[in-house]
């Protein structure tokens, strides 16, 4: 099978040519390069795959880091062979490659060098190698697979990431031959075909095995699907990916964007966490049932609700009451719940003042407490059907994750690409990556991961400064610039340094929070200092936006343009210069023009 994939490249004869031609991991480089170029559609007219700027930069960024394991030591062989192939062809072709493999050279690297781009086969190769093993002789491979019996994943890697991975690579690889052997059916090259149609009838499965093992290790595919199966397993034997799915459709309509970071929980339990999630996810299924309607579909958005909300308890009888389209104050939506040590397994939804302090809206009464009985009870009876599994809690109305749930819903995040950091991870990052992510977090969850990276860093000058500087420049000149600098009030500025904070009284964009922080300090500071843009902001974020009628919206303008020099014309331009979009949704519906 090996002698009838991808022939007709040229390789022999690019060989003959190449000064490095004695070299093995040239040849092995050459090899890869011609046939994924071949493969993907380059121009074989002169016999050789011509590359193309396109073709270049998807096979070291895309194709390489997806099917071929190199060491890192070998890594330079692959644009090497692409320089002295790129020679062969006129027309400036060696020039525009080279400008192309330099451009790509940092991304090469780091896709090839990344742990999230290993596959099943690329990462047993680079085990194998590490044991000594030839990976071009099928039986040391076979005699040395046989004794790395539980061997080691790479660090922060899971078991899912290298299935996910390697059944992408399958489908790719599949999908190239199939395209190449259909291409070359419909216009026969003269350099010949590169699949024969006897290989192709025994099946594309097996040609991409045979390409694997080139490309890997010798051998190793036929391995890993048969008795060494239990080393790879695929999509089968994890039915939690399913969870992680819907996990992962909870986050986008949240943020809109795998990358946004999820809230980082305050605590993590270790635990099995492939086994905890497919428990998880049998809990959720049964859910799914008839029996457990009208909640019981509702499983990953309460997982996942609890975990955006930093893993601080909700309120049964408050979520009850969205699903039931009672008006919740959005003010409210993320104020902790209070767990109680112990309460009674039967679910009461809480007392009349409690369920106002809850929901914030025009105070209920005992009839529709009444009718909030069931609908919670109902809820209540889906949380406790997950509670089984040890990985959530319900306390009279209270519930949540538990720090082992808390780690398995972080899990299901990961394996589906979303940034979910824990929170050691969270104070490692500068201080603009933390400012963005919190930005996106609720109050009670951007000032305890806030507090945690100050703390860190000895609640420093220098740290509170870097805080300070990246609330006015991270997302500055969008929409996002007015919840970015709105950070500033769940720091906890009693404890600043003070140096910190008369250093940020020029801050063009929270110099005039600051100057008020240090008065409510009683500490001297010098308002001179303040700019105009600053104090206008602080002006436009005491404004308010959307509550209230509009005639007392526009009275509180009135009021502070009163006291601007210049008036209201005045007030409106600075405003519009240090943030026009949060102006723009202010004064816009009070019938403000900006300038």
């Amino acid at each position: 099978m090996a002698g009838t994939v991808l022939t007709n490249t040229g390789l022999d004869g690019f060989l003959d040519g190449a000064p490095e031609r004695h070299d093995p991991a040239f040849a092995r480089a050459a090899e890869a390069v011609l046939g994924l170029l071949a493969l993907r559609g380059a121009d074989r007219a002169t016999g050789l795959p011509e590359p193309t700027p396109g073709l270049v930069r998807q096979l070291l960024v895309e194709d390489l880091p997806a099917f071929v394991y190199a060491p890192p030591g070998e890594l330079a062989a692959y644009p090497a062979v692409l320089g002295a192939l790129a020679a062969r062809f006129d027309g400036g072709r060696r020039e525009k490659i080279a400008v192309v493999v330099a451009d790509s050279a940092p991304d090469f690297e780091r896709a090839m060098t990344d742990p999230g781009n290993l596959t099943w086969h690329r990462w047993y190769a680079s085990l194998l190698r590490t044991c000594g093993a030839d990976l071009a002789d099928p039986e040391d491979v076979r005699r040395r697979l046989s004794a790395l019996d539980g061997a080691p994943l790479p660090d922060g890697v899971r078991r899912a990431h290298l299935m996910g991975r390697t059944a992408l690579a399958d489908v790719l690889l599949a999908e190239a031959l199939t395209r190449a052997y259909v291409r070359d059916a419909e216009a026969p090259p003269a350099a010949g075909p590169l699949l024969t149609d006897h290989a192709v009838a025994a099946g594309i499965g097996q040609l991409a095995a045979a390409l694997q093992d080139r490309w890997t290790a010798a051998g190793l595919a036929e391995q890993l699907a048969g008795p060494y199966a239990r080393f790879a397993p695929g999509p089968d034997a994890f039915p939690h990916l399913v969870l992680a799915d819907a996990l992962l459709d909870e986050h986008l309509d949240y943020y809109g964007d795998p990358a946004a970071p999820a809230p980082p929980p305050p605590a993590i339990e270790a635990g099995p966490v492939e086994e905890d999630a497919d428990t998880l996810i049998a809990a959720v299924e049964e859910l799914a049932e008839e029996e457990f309607e009208p909640y019981g579909g509702e499983a990953p958005h309460l997982l996942y609700a609890v975990y955006q909300r930093g893993c601080s308890a909700e309120s049964v009888a408050r979520k009850a009451a969205e699903y039931e389209d009672w008006p919740v104050d959005p003010a409210l939506e993320d104020l902790p719940v209070t767990v109680p040590d112990a309460a009674p397994d039967a679910y009461t939804v809480p007392p009349l003042p409690e369920l106002v302090r809850l929901l914030g809206t025009a105070e209920p009464n005992e009839a529709d407490r009444a009718r909030l009985e069931g609908p919670a009870r109902d809820l209540a009876t889906v949380l406790d059907r997950l509670a089984v599994t040890g990985l959530v809690f319900r306390t009279g109305d209270a519930f949540g994750l538990t720090p082992r749930g808390a780690g398995v819903v972080r899990y299901l995040l990961g394996v589906r690409g979303v940034v979910a950091p824990d929170a050691a991870e969270a104070v490692a990052w500068a201080a603009p990556d933390v400012v963005a992510a919190a930005g996106g977090w609720s109050a009670s969850v951007a000032a305890r991961v806030l507090a945690d990276w100050l703390h860190a860093r000895g609640d420093t000058a220098d740290a509170w400064s870097q805080l300070l500087a990246a609330l006015g420049t991270v997302h500055s000149g969008t929409s996002e610039a007015a919840a970015t600098r709105g950070l500033f009030a769940v720091l906890d500025t009693a404890g600043a340094p003070p140096e910190a904070l008369r250093g940020a009284l020029r801050d063009p964009v929270v110099g005039a929070y600051v100057l008020e922080a240090l008065r409510d300090r009683g500490e001297p500071a010098d308002p001179i200092q303040v700019r105009t843009s600053a104090r206008a902001l602080h002006v436009l974020d005491a404004l308010p936006a959307k509550k209230g009628p509009l005639e007392s919206r526009r009275a509180a303008f009135d009021t502070a343009a009163a006291a601007w020099p210049g008036g209201s014309a005045a007030l409106v331009r600075a405003m519009a210069a240090a943030d026009r979009h949060e102006t723009e949704r202010v004064l816009r519906p009070l019938g403000i023009t900006l300038p």
